[in-house]
């Protein structure tokens, strides 16, 4: 009885510590896409804690940048799985793949706004081996094969030209207050026809 007890209460703190975390790294990703300088206690602050929370789980400013440039390589890899890249005409799971990527525009807008992020978590690898840019290659390359995207065009290319539309749509939404639904409809109708067979 007194064990079971006892790992109620490891599990209910385990899970606390988890949604404190994702609080403060919610709160930073916010705060710092509106200023790029805000300090710990700004995040903290935005994460309604106390700047020792912030600093017990984060003891530098590096490693929460760390921790949010992991947390968006995740969610780009769940965001990958939830498109499905595998089922249907490619040109059908190419726009999945946008729909899924244009909801983190927050979080890879203020990567490529912070240049450290790049050094701080990793992401400076090879972007071509991630898993999620491996699957979208091959993707591309299975929509060629089929004759449903441009065969003519490099498929690296149109891996970067991807990444471009959503990064205009993104920048449309933050600088001329474009609605978002505008901004992704813009994107697919654009990219749908940048690689059409």
């Amino acid at each position: 009885m007194g064990s079971d007890r006892a790992e109620r209460a490891a599990t209910q703190e385990s899970t606390t510590r988890a949604r404190t975390r994702r609080a403060i790294i919610d709160a930073a990703v916010a705060t710092l896409s509106a200023d790029h300088a805000a300090s710990l206690a700004d995040v903290a602050e935005a994460a309604g804690v106390g700047r020792t929370t912030v600093h017990r789980y984060f003891p530098e400013r590096s490693d929460l940048l760390a921790a949010i440039g992991t947390d968006v390589r995740e969610r780009i890899e769940a965001a990958t799985a939830r498109a499905r890249l595998g089922e249907g005409p490619a040109p059908a799971a190419l726009d999945r793949l946008c729909l899924e990527f244009f909801e983190l525009g927050d979080r890879l807008m203020l990567l490529d706004d912070v240049p450290q992020f790049w050094a701080w978590s990793g992401l400076e690898e090879d972007e071509a081996q991630a898993p999620s840019d491996r699957e979208l290659l091959a993707l591309v390359r299975r929509g060629q094969r089929e004759g449903t995207l441009d065969p003519e065009v490099d498929d690296t290319w149109l891996h970067t030209v991807l990444w471009a539309m959503l990064y205009a749509a993104w920048e449309q939404t933050r600088e001329y207050d474009t609605p978002k639904h505008t901004a992704l409809s813009l994107c697919l109708r654009t990219l749908r026809k940048a690689t059409a067979a």
